[in-house]
């Protein structure tokens, strides 16, 4: 308290400078109508501008949880778009049941580990099991195909990048339907190459990549990318296309896992038919 009443006295001329001077302020802006209007707009401006920058802050710290709200509904909508059911043959079916019809279910999940600089790259994503994710499952973002399941616990899943030297996935080119396998040769993270498509094909530089669907992972028609490159040794029967993909794999967030509701039915049948 001392102390306090030493400050006043010791800084009684200022303080009373200060409080003089706003009484005049007040009576100015009080009693002066432009000088009111300018004071407020000056308020206004100044406020408007913290406020603008608390909301960007708030907005920017929401984006994680806008950004997974926006995966689901994605998932969502793959879900229900036409490609995700089996046509039905059976004419005299009296009751038409959607789910009963649909082979393939999307579901969403956030990338927590990736890795890009490797010859064995792999992903860890943030479901597993418990939200019904299983081993062969197919991996896609908005951009494009990102790899395939290779393991799963109770809640988290692990993915076999495109991006790795023992993945191979059947693709083929849109514009022609020939078809072939995509490899990565351990190189860029941007580029993989579609092989064993044969020396009569037409081929162009942009041409687009897609999935062949004919495996049991991926349906048909998920991007990979644009041909980048066209090889063609002397003598081959094959072309070596480089694939320039779509998905960045070092800006890579979100991702959807492809369920496939009659995957196992079509294994079983084709492994029978090779043991034949």
């Amino acid at each position: 308290m001392r102390d306090f009443i030493r400050f006043i006295i010791k800084y009684h001329f200022a303080i009373l400078f200060l409080i003089i001077e706003l009484v005049c302020l007040l009576l100015v802006f009080n009693y002066n109508a432009y000088q009111r209007s300018t004071f407020l707009s000056s308020s206004n401006a100044l406020t408007g501008g913290i406020f603008k920058s608390y909301n960007a802050g708030a907005e920017y710290l929401m984006l994680r949880e806008i950004n997974e709200d926006l995966a689901r509904e994605n998932a969502y909508l793959r879900s229900r778009l036409p490609e995700s059911f089996r046509a039905s043959k059976d004419y005299f079916t009296l009751v038409y049941d959607s789910l009963s019809m649909q082979e393939y279910i999307y579901r969403s999940a956030r990338v927590i580990n990736n890795s890009t600089n490797k010859r064995f790259n792999y992903l860890t994503l943030n479901k597993g099991r418990l939200n019904g994710i299983e081993p062969e499952m197919g991996v896609i973002s908005n951009k494009g195909a990102v790899g395939i399941v290779k393991n799963v616990s109770d809640n988290y899943s692990t993915v076999i990048s495109i991006i790795n030297t023992r993945l191979k996935i059947s693709a083929k080119l849109k514009e022609s339907g020939f078809f072939g396998s995509v490899e990565w040769d351990g190189s860029s993270y941007q580029y993989v190459y579609l092989l064993d498509i044969p020396r009569h094909a037409e081929v162009n530089v942009g041409d687009l990549v897609v999935t062949s669907g004919y495996s049991s992972i991926f349906p048909e028609g998920i991007l990979l990318g644009n041909v980048e490159n066209v090889e063609l040794e002397k003598g081959a029967s094959f072309y070596r296309i480089k694939v320039k993909l779509s998905v960045d794999f070092k800006n890579l967030s979100f991702v959807e896992i492809i369920g496939h509701s009659s995957v196992d039915e079509q294994i079983k049948l084709e492994k029978e038919t090779e043991d034949d």
